[in-house]
């Protein structure tokens, strides 16, 4: 990338330019540079699967002028070995009270403009850094992408001091950078907090049951990573998602020591923790080693903790009701068709599959309505099914005494034949509640179905806006909400916090805190969660064709997955059942348009996503539709 005054970025693209080959035999470069010398060293690590660059702080020459001196500090503060050298860019005063630690600005491209140099005489200056806002990261490390064209400038004041050197003496608080040096500088840390208790719920089974719930930071991806996850964790959850969880850490909170020893065990020592009463060391410690243990990319076998009055042990075996997932459903991760005929098959990689137990594994020809869209519950036991019509929604056991459809749980007023009409996107949480977007045009509504009974969900946040389709996470906390503003062809993603009230009696459940994700894409078609903490996306960015996308709950998209080709791919379908971080992950599953070279219609078929590649699924008879539970 260039700045707009021609200087080029030494990071990246200079480790990939001419000097590669140099870089990889020898491990580090030092790059000339009119901001002076920077130098990176290429990583050559395993896990980093996208080139990475080390950078190491320079610090400012002598008689540099104040833009070489911001070309200079802006390079510093991505350097991996914090901030001490960028502050000498500053006056003592502005050292002292400058907190890079307040966020960073991303910018697709970070731009000094060019204009006149000081002169001996002058004793003060100021300059601009300018550019297109794309993302930010507040204090508390979290991320948000910047929907639309924003443009965005910082102000730098310069004073030429005693001994004749220019410094920075007046700035903003937090840093700024350009994307390639964010990406090559932070990393996306998951810390890992406990479902908050819905006080409408019945505590049994499921219901009650409180898990661990991903909450993504950006921290700097070389220094110190271990110690500041756990000081993320520690700080408590991020102001979007703090009305839905809760943390087992009490208030003031320290961290004194994180280390990894050879036995792959992880020591974390805490002050000011009651680390002796067993129940609450075991829960700190639980959330600690979910988090230190995705630091370690599943390497890590055992959290040990230590606090003032005491000690504890995690470990990813300990607690399997509330690790994070453990609402997701069987690790088996059972696949689901519906064939030409109707009937509802459950099947997996390596057979054709057998009908479900109960009516809704019989043909339906007799069924009038017709069933169009099904949804499976996670644990396997209950199944939604809407007619063809979009009218009508039934929610059936999946067994052997269910012999026929019963009453419908759900009826909408929408006209018959309008696709865009009436009910659709079935979808259950891992609590066992049905969610069900109902696309009346006269009145739109979201509905929960809790037993046998329907809650309509107000949608905050949405003005002029109508939700085409939802997908609710396994935790039920978490909603995809697929959004379009009527006469409009553009489908927007947002993802939105669940938010339970009231009584066992008479709940109340609102969608809320809405935020925008991935606003490059023009439309989604299809959206399902891929992990805990991460919603797998059928959809096309302006003039270009239909991809895949992993996009995680903070709306940052991710960069280690390789985006797949996806034009011909009508739905897709990814599962979040792990039980271990080890277990490979089930292939997605995508119902595809395949054209015909013969001039016959085209033909619908299904496909899993294998090793990078799509396959044609052989199922019996020709399915329409193929899913994972939830």
């Amino acid at each position: 990338m260039r700045r707009t005054s021609n200087r080029t970025e030494p990071r990246l693209l200079a480790v990939v330019g001419g000097l590669l080959g140099a870089l990889v035999a020898s491990g580090c470069a030092a790059m000339p540079d009119s901001g002076g010398i920077t130098r990176v060293e290429l990583s050559q690590g395993s896990a980093d699967k996208d080139l990475q660059a080390r950078v190491y702080p320079v610090a400012p020459a002598r008689g540099a002028k104040p833009r070489e001196l911001l070309n200079g500090f802006l390079d510093a503060v991505t350097a991996d070995e914090g901030y001490d050298t960028a502050r000498k860019y500053l006056t003592e005063s502005a050292a002292a009270t400058w907190n890079p630690d307040a966020g960073t600005k991303v910018l697709s491209a970070t731009g000094i403009p060019v204009g006149q140099d000081v002169t001996d005489a002058d004793t003060t200056a100021s300059l601009q850094v300018s550019g297109q806002l794309v993302a930010g990261v507040d204090e508390r490390h979290s991320y948000a992408r910047v929907a639309g064209q924003n443009n965005d400038s910082s102000d730098f004041t310069f004073v030429r001091q005693k001994d004749g050197e220019w410094r920075i003496d007046r700035l903003a608080p937090g840093v700024i950078m350009n994307e390639t040096n964010f990406r090559n500088s932070f990393r996306q840390v998951e810390r890992f907090f406990y479902t908050a208790p819905d006080p409408s719920s019945v505590v049994s089974g499921s219901a009650g049951q409180e898990v661990l719930l991903a909450d993504p930071v950006y921290l700097r991806r070389r220094i110190d990573p271990l110690t500041s996850a756990v000081r993320a964790l520690v700080d408590g959850p991020s102001v979007w998602l703090s009305p839905v969880v809760r943390t087992a850490f009490p208030a003031g909170t320290t961290v004194d020591k994180v280390s990894i020893d050879d036995n792959r065990v992880a020591h974390v020592q805490l002050g000011k923790a009651d680390t002796g009463e067993p129940m609450a060391c075991r829960r700190m410690a639980t959330q600690l080693f979910y988090t230190v243990a995705d630091q370690g990319k599943g390497q890590i076998t055992r959290l040990e903790l230590k606090g003032p009055h005491g000690s504890c042990t995690a470990a990813r075996g300990d607690s399997p009701s509330t690790g994070p997932g453990a609402l997701a459903g069987s690790t088996t991760a059972t696949q689901y068709y519906q064939r030409a005929d109707g009937a509802l098959v459950a099947t997996d990689e390596v057979r054709p599959g057998d009908p479900v137990r109960g009516v809704l594994g019989k043909p339906q020809s007799n069924t009038k309505p017709p069933l169009g869209a099904f949804a499976v519950s996670r644990t396997g036991s209950q199944a939604a099914a809407i007619s063809e019509d979009g009218h009508q929604v039934w929610s059936v056991p999946l067994s052997d005494s269910a012999v026929a459809m019963g009453e419908p749980v759900l009826t909408s007023p929408a006209k018959g034949g309008d696709k865009e009409d009436g009910f659709a996107s079935p979808t259950w949480d891992g609590r066992g509640d049905l969610w069900v977007v109902d696309r009346n045009k006269q009145a739109p509504r979201v509905v929960m179905v809790r037993g046998a009974k329907s809650y309509t969900v107000p949608v905050e946040g949405l003005t002029g806006q109508t939700v085409q389709a939802l997908k609710i996470s396994s935790d039920g906390v978490r909603v995809a909400v697929v959004a379009r503003t009527p006469g409009s062809a553009v489908r927007s993603l947002w993802f939105g916090l669940v938010v339970h009230d009231g009584t066992p009696q008479a709940p109340t459940v609102k969608i809320t805190a809405l935020h925008r994700a991935a606003p490059t894409l023009t439309d989604v078609a299809s959206v399902s969660w891929a992990e805990t903490d991460q919603l797998l996306v059928l959809g096309k960015e302006a003039d270009r064709t239909q991809q895949l996308y992993f996009i995680s709950t903070d709306g940052s998209q991710s960069t280690e997955t390789q985006l797949q080709s996806a034009e011909s791919m009508l739905t897709v379908s990814a599962s979040e059942s792990r039980g271990d971080s080890l277990t490979q992950t089930p292939p997605v599953l995508a119902m595809g348009e395949v054209k015909q070279t013969d001039g016959k219609p085209s033909e619908i078929k299904a496909f899993r996503l294998v090793n990078n590649q799509w396959r044609e699924t052989s199922l019996i008879d020709k399915p329409r539709s193929f899913f994972y539970a939830g």
